[in-house]
Formats: structure tokens, sequence, C-alpha cells
């Protein structure tokens, strides 16, 4: 019993109290640009095609490596003295964030649209830009002993964040409209704030300095670009060949259909006719519980059953929620009918992202865990996120009904795939 309590008092450090609401503010702002934004401008008779399109402004989340070397080695002028690079950088995309959902919220979407998507742009740029800040500020404050304890403390507040940004959200605009809900969402951005201006900075390692001389930082570029980028692809390849190939396009369809469809499930509730307060409850607070649990199953169905037999039952799962959603698209609204086929859809995302992380996480090479990680990650969103950017005009042209038909059947490439990595392992083990 010592032991146990012993073991969770590492939960009330100080640096991992304050992950949890660094977490937070990580969380907040994503579906703040995403199913909430979508919801909202449906509501203000924004037309399906033209949401679609908006989504893209989520792509920022799967490009971040691009300038994560700007974050993790310039110093920002005055900031950088006074809070230290890591912090800095905090500071300055968590203003960055808050101010520009302020913003949002005191624009009219049906008036000045382009404004609120330059906005969103914003926010998703600044979120993004956190989220590689924070990543570095938990690496750096923290030994490899408590790094277990900071991801977890992280992934807590993580989901508190989302559950604000999508339920509180949604049940704020319900009772106040949509401007007091993202005017009080920039608002609660001044947790991670004041989180941030009482952290120390962590010690680093002999980072440079991009703002010396021209010459030195396109070598520095030079460099990065061939051990950052160049290296963990080469090695992805050398150690998978050919085959290293499929593997790639197996990860680029894995989340074809859920996202796609996630694209379109904010306008699908507007338009069938459920209320700010059903969405917020059912959808935004009880599916992220349901989203939790389903990730958990995951863990303990790997164990289980092994990564690759997963894999194909969560691929199958991912299709046959689509398909329910077909079926929600026939019936009047029901906050019953919702829950149950939110629970569905949950469980089997948690379910499915648990497994995919796990494999992409057995993908990588310890040399290069992080950078491959991270370039697998945005190899799975980039594309999956760029045609859900077409959902709208899909559902225009075909109806909500064959929407999420046409988006089940995107995940049949993964099911394919799935069970030929399964067969070729296989067969690998016998020879």
């Amino acid at each position: 019993m010592n032991t146990l309590i012993s073991t969770f008092k590492v939960y009330w450090q100080k640096r991992i109290l304050a992950m949890l609401a660094l977490g937070f503010s990580a969380g907040l702002p994503l579906l703040l640009v995403f199913g909430t934004l979508s919801f909202w401008l449906r509501k203000e008779g924004i037309d399906r095609t033209t949401i679609g399109f908006i989504s893209w402004v989520a792509l920022f989340y799967g490009l971040k490596f691009l300038w994560a070397p700007l974050v993790d080695h310039l110093r920002l002028p005055l900031l950088a003295r006074l809070f230290g690079q890591r912090r800095s950088w905090l500071l300055l995309a968590q203003c960055g964030v808050l101010l520009s959902l302020f913003a949002m919220g005191s624009v009219d979407p049906q008036q000045h649209l382009e404004q609120l998507i330059l906005l969103a742009l914003v926010v998703a740029f600044s979120s993004a830009t956190q989220d590689i800040a924070l990543d570095a500020w938990r690496i750096e404050s923290a030994p490899v002993e408590e790094q277990a304890a900071m991801a977890a403390s992280y992934q807590l507040g993580y989901r508190l964040g989302m559950i604000l940004a999508g339920g509180g959200a949604f049940s704020l605009a319900y009772f106040y409209g949509w401007s007091i809900a993202y005017q009080m969402m920039a608002g609660f951005m001044l947790i991670g704030v004041v989180t941030t201006l009482l952290v120390s900075e962590p010690e680093q390692a002999n980072i440079s300095d991009l703002t010396s001389a021209t010459v030195g930082r396109i070598r520095r570029c030079a460099q990065w670009l061939r051990i950052a980028v160049a290296q963990p692809f080469a090695d992805f390849f050398y150690r998978n060949g050919w085959f290293g190939l499929v593997l790639l396009i197996f990860i680029g369809c894995f989340r074809l259909s859920d996202i796609t469809m996630g694209v379109m499930t904010g306008p699908f509730y507007a338009d069938m006719g459920y209320t700010e307060l059903q969405v917020g409850l059912v959808s935004k607070t009880f599916g992220v519980g349901m989203t939790i649990f389903g990730a958990l199953l995951g863990g303990l169905l790997v164990t289980r059953f092994k990564i690759l037999p997963m894999l194909i039952v969560s691929s199958i799962l991912v299709v046959i929620t689509n398909l329910v959603f077909a079926v929600l698209a026939t019936k009047a609204p029901s906050t019953i009918l919702l829950a149950s086929v939110i629970t569905a859809d949950n469980i089997s995302g948690g379910i499915a992202g648990t497994v995919f992380i796990a494999y992409l996480s057995g993908l990588t090479n310890r040399l290069y865990t992080a950078t491959q990680y991270a370039l697998l990650s945005s190899v799975m969103l980039l594309p999956a996120k760029f045609i859900g950017g077409f959902a709208g005009e899909v559902v225009d042209a075909m109806g909500y009904l064959m929407f999420f038909i046409y988006s089940a059947g995107l995940g049949l490439p993964a099911i394919l795939l799935a069970l030929w990595l399964s067969t070729r392992e296989r067969h690998t083990e016998i020879n």
C-alpha cells in the first residue's frame, strides 16, 4: 500500500502539475478550429463546401515539423532574455491563440468570413507552435524516470481542454451565443499563460542561436535538413527496402475514413436539428469519455492479441461506425440514438488510435525516435486532412447518407493493406 501511495506522489510534483495545466492549454484550441468551428459555421448558414475547405486550417498540426527547428534554435528578441528559450516561445504561442480566439468571437461569420478564416489560421499555427515548444519543455524539464508521469499528466490535461472546447463551448453557445463562447474559451487560455510564467526554464544543451550570421544560418539549416529529415527517412527505407513505400501508403490510408467523416459531423448535427446543448453534452463531453475508454481498451487488446491482428480489427471497426452514421442520417433527431452512435464511433476510434500509435512506434528506429515518429504522424495526417477538405462538396452532391457510405469506403484500402501486412508477417515467421 505504501508503495502504491508513493508511486502516485509523483503526480503532486510541481512540474507535473504544471504539465497538467499546460496540456490543458494545448488541448483547448484544436476543436475550436475544427469540429466546434464547423458546427458554428453551419448554424450561421455557411455552405458545407466552404466548411470543408476551411477544415484545411488544421493542416498546420501536420506540418509543424517544418518550423520546429526555428522554435528549437531561434531566440526571440527580449522575450528569450526575460523568460528563456522554451518559455518565450510558449508565451508567444499562447498569446497568439488567446488573442485570435477572442477576435474570432468578435467576428460575424456571415459578414466577415474571410477575416474569421484568417484568425482560425493564426489560432491553428499558434497552437501547433505551442505544441512544439511544450514538447521540448516537457522533455527537458524532467528526468527520464519522470517522463511517463509527465506524458500522462499532459494527456489528461489535453483531454480536459478538448472537453471544454467541445462540451463547454457548445453549452455556452446554447445559452449565450457563439461570440461569448469563443471569448470565454480565449479566457481559459490564461491558465496556460499563467502556468508558463510560473514554471522555471529548463536547462538546455548548447542550443545554437539562429540570430547570428546569415552564413551560419544557412549552414545550420542544411545540417538540420540532413539530420532531421534526410537521415531518418533514409534509415526507414534502408531498414524496410521497397516495402517501406507500402508501409507509407498504409499509414496514409489508415485515417482517411474517420478524419474525412469528422470534417462533416458538425454540419451534420446542425442540419439534422440537434441543439448545441445536445451536441456539447453527448458528442463533445460523453464522447470524449468513450474515446478515453476505447484507448485504454485498445491497450489491453494489443497486449492480448498483438498489433497486426488488432490493426485489421480496428480498421474494420472504423468502417462499420461510418456506416452507423449513415443509419443515423435516416432517423429523426434522438438524443439516445445519437449517444448510441457516438459510443460506438468513439470507442472504435479510441481503440484504433491506441493500436496505430503502437504500430507507428514500432516502426521507428531508436536513433531517430522523435523525428521518425513525427514524420510518420504527418504521413498519417496530411492525406486525410487534404481529402477531408472536399467532404463538403461530396455532401452537397450526394447527401449525408451517401457521404457516410463514401467515407466508409475510404477505409477499405486500409483493411486490405492491414490483411496483407499480417499475411506477410506470418510468411516471414514461417520462413
